[in-house]
């Protein structure tokens, strides 16, 4: 199961990752747009951690890199609404109208409801089928006796590595983009053993995003945007942002709303941020309340994103 939340190794970017929160960072850039006393900033990711270490052996021989008409299509994306080709407006249109529900792993396998908002803080993740599930589910499970067995694929809990490792490696063997992230994760941040390893990291995280999992879309949109790891390349950040926010990863739609906010198309910022307030994504709903303070944003659209946030919370 998830342990509490920690710092990550030295050797990664200073962020302090908690499961189920998105804290700040430095501002994207070191200038204010004109008039704004406050700047948005970029959601990073929960640092979702899975248990004990997992070896080298398990990183599966067919790892692939970043694919080439990846980076080409990056290259092309840039800001969304930047451009009047109509490829642009195509994307534009499809990146408006989709993603604006929360995604598939925000629902409990078992009981098929959604997952209390945040959802780090009222579901679990085991290692043994990727499954999180929410905490009502887990306490009906251990008012039947299965305090040591995972609610979804009744598998034991392991108690340490060797009994952890098959699991594991049979997540990856079987392709489980859930698991591939993680394992990420672990070269990332060096957990559990593992050596700092930001390219293998950054190979796990494209297969898992080439897999469709949003989060591995969302982490590589991060290091791609901000640079701080390996060299910066904007548009192909924002390409994966793209590609997170139409699966409805809200934190990924927040950092677009910044991505254009710093590029000075606040109105486009605007309407990326009314869609993940609407999602729950709170920081999102802070953010437009400062520009409604600030007048670049009406009552009207604030009382819109606070009833749809409340909405979302409520669900």
């Amino acid at each position: 199961m998830d342990p509490p939340n920690r710092h990550p190794a030295e050797a990664a970017p200073r962020m302090h990752l908690g499961d189920g929160r998105y804290l700040d960072d430095a501002p994207l850039n070191g200038e204010r747009p004109a008039g704004r006393s406050r700047k948005a900033s970029i959601a990073f990711p929960p640092k979702r951690i899975l248990t004990l270490a997992i070896p080298s052996y398990l990183l599966s021989p067919t790892v692939r890199t970043a694919s080439m008409s990846d980076a080409s299509n990056a290259s092309q994306a840039g800001s969304v609404g930047s451009a009047g080709h109509p490829a642009a407006q195509n994307l534009e249109r499809a990146l408006m109208t989709s993603g604006h529900e929360r995604p598939e792993g925000h629902t409990c396998p078992i009981c098929f409801l959604l997952i209390e908002l945040p959802v780090g803080e009222h579901s679990r993740r085991n290692v043994c089928c990727m499954k999180r599930v929410c905490n009502g589910c887990i306490w009906e499970a251990r008012q039947r006796g299965m305090n040591h067995t995972c609610p979804f694929c009744r598998t034991a809990i392991p108690a340490d590595d060797a009994s952890t490792l098959p699991l594991i490696k049979k997540r990856v063997d079987k392709g489980d983009a859930e698991a591939i992230f993680h394992l990420g994760d672990k070269y990332y941040y060096g957990d559990h053993g593992f050596t700092n390893d930001v390219p293998q990291a950054i190979r796990l995280w494209t297969e898992a995003a080439e897999l469709g999992l949003s989060t591995a879309h969302h982490n590589l949109g991060l290091i791609y945007y901000a640079g701080n790891v390996i060299k910066q390349d904007k548009p192909r950040g924002i390409h994966h942002w793209q590609q997170a926010a139409m699966k409805g990863d809200a934190a990924s739609r927040h950092n677009l709303g910044v991505a254009d906010e710093n590029n000075g198309n606040h109105q486009l910022a605007l309407q990326h941020f009314m869609i993940s307030a609407k999602m729950g994504f709170k920081r999102s709903l802070n953010h437009i309340k400062d520009i409604f303070m600030e007048g670049l944003a009406t009552k009207a659209q604030y009382s819109e994103a606070l009833l749809g946030y409340r909405d979302a919370v409520e669900e």
